[in-house]
């Protein structure tokens, strides 16, 4: 039986081999008419360990899944030609751990940055959704690194095709068809593409 999930990805992964391909020349183009002129890409953290139940979950490491998946999707990420301008995510150590193999993925040519923010720590998805429309407009495409349940619930907020759960290193993308962050909403959203490790390694949970 086919899951809503992978329904949902199976829609969307040739749009995600594509648009990845081209993602780092979408603002550049002057020359062509821009209908979507910003990109939201959300990405949940790779998988953690519960080994040391003495940590804080703030603390909590990668586990060893998880170490696997999060340079997998990044080196897909890039060889796919992503390359966002600013990469925001959480500070708990499983989000920066990810964030960093995004980072390291990118290259030493990547002119773009990375930086954490607090607030994106088991955020609300209102909370998600304010922080993204503070941002400058100079970013055209902003990767943000977050935790569930409040990364599946923004993913639902801007999605027209329901998504059950962004799985760990789960990966989500929207075109935004506006200029200035602060317009920023689910009606100007358009899910592009949604993937994530269980497409690549099939035997293994969320």
């Amino acid at each position: 039986m086919i899951s809503r999930n992978n329904y949902i990805n199976k829609e969307y992964i040739e749009a995600f081999c594509i648009f990845l391909a081209h993602l780092h020349l979408t603002h550049h183009k002057s020359d062509q008419k821009k209908v979507f002129m910003k990109t939201l890409i959300l990405l949940r953290h790779a998988k953690s360990s519960w080994k040391d139940m003495s940590l804080a979950d703030f603390d909590r490491p990668l586990n060893k899944r998880g170490k696997r998946d999060a340079p997998f999707m990044a080196q897909r990420f890039q060889e796919e030609g992503g390359n966002p301008d600013l990469i925001l995510a959480s500070p708990a150590l499983r989000t920066k751990l990810t964030a960093e193999e995004f980072r390291q993925a990118l290259g030493p040519t990547w002119t773009g940055k990375l930086e954490y923010q607090s607030e994106i720590y088991e955020a609300h998805y209102h909370t998600l959704l304010e922080l993204i429309k503070l941002q400058s407009d100079d970013v055209q495409t902003l990767l943000l690194v977050g935790h569930n349940p409040g990364l599946t619930s923004l993913t639902n907020f801007f999605s027209s095709a329901y998504i059950e759960n962004v799985p760990t290193t789960g990966i989500v993308g929207f075109e935004l068809n506006i200029d200035q962050w602060r317009h920023l909403s689910a009606e100007l959203a358009s899910l592009i593409f949604f993937d994530f490790p269980k497409n690549y390694f099939p035997k293994q949970g969320s």
